[in-house]
């Protein structure tokens, strides 16, 4: 009886041990006509083993890089594509670089504020006018996305007018839209956010009494 632990380790599992002995057995065909045979044939298999590939793009492309792969890159047959290089596909791809810029508030997001910010360059007095009652709106509605809570116009009009730095003012929050109408554009009911609000308060509850216990 064979082991695993006896056999060679197997570079890509999902194509399973019979592949890659086939892969071996043509490594060994002297003729190349027939080792191009060989590999058009494992080709197939590979395919027909794992029909989700052919929903990537150039999904051929994919199997024949995989083949070379498998075979430690010493297959030496006729690619449709360029064989590609292992020092290549080796190699870690480049950190990824963060934004450092901070949010005020998170569930405006970055590019509500950076709206706000540049609310200085609209000289139009009109056009200003239709931002500030714009955003004032927008941004209750990201409030209540957010936290599925009620939330104070006033509330509202004091943030618009610390992330603008003071160049759009809200005269009268109250004429902003009604929270039941903005909760039932998001599809959410009066009833259903009173029921989402008890099961946060009846979470926060739970997890506030374990805390203690554990203390």
């Amino acid at each position: 009886m064979e082991y695993n632990t006896t056999r060679g380790p197997l570079i890509l599992p999902e194509y399973g041990r019979n592949v890659q002995n086939m892969i071996a057995h043509a490594m060994e065909i002297e003729n190349r006509t027939e080792r191009n045979r060989a590999a058009q044939a494992i080709i197939e298999v590979m395919g027909q083993l794992n029909p989700h590939l052919r929903d990537v793009e150039d999904y051929r492309h994919k199997l024949w890089t995989h083949l070379f792969v498998m075979s430690n890159f010493e297959l030496d047959v006729d690619s449709p594509y360029e064989k590609p290089k292992q020092e290549v596909l080796n190699e870690k791809p480049k950190q990824m670089v963060y934004p450092s810029s901070k949010i005020r508030y998170g569930h405006y997001g970055k590019y509500t504020q950076s709206i706000l910010e540049a609310a200085k360059e609209v000289a139009e007095p009109l056009e200003k006018e239709y931002l500030k009652s714009t955003m004032a709106n927008f941004m209750k509605k990201q409030f209540l996305a957010y936290n599925n809570d009620t939330v104070e116009n006033h509330v509202i009009a004091q943030q618009l007018k610390e992330l603008s730095k003071g160049e759009l003012i809200l005269e009268n929050p109250d004429e902003l839209v009604n929270t039941n109408t903005l909760l039932k554009t998001m599809g959410i009911g009066q009833n259903q956010n009173k029921r989402f609000n008890k099961q946060k308060n009846n979470k926060n509850n739970r997890n506030n009494k374990k805390k203690f216990i554990k203390k």
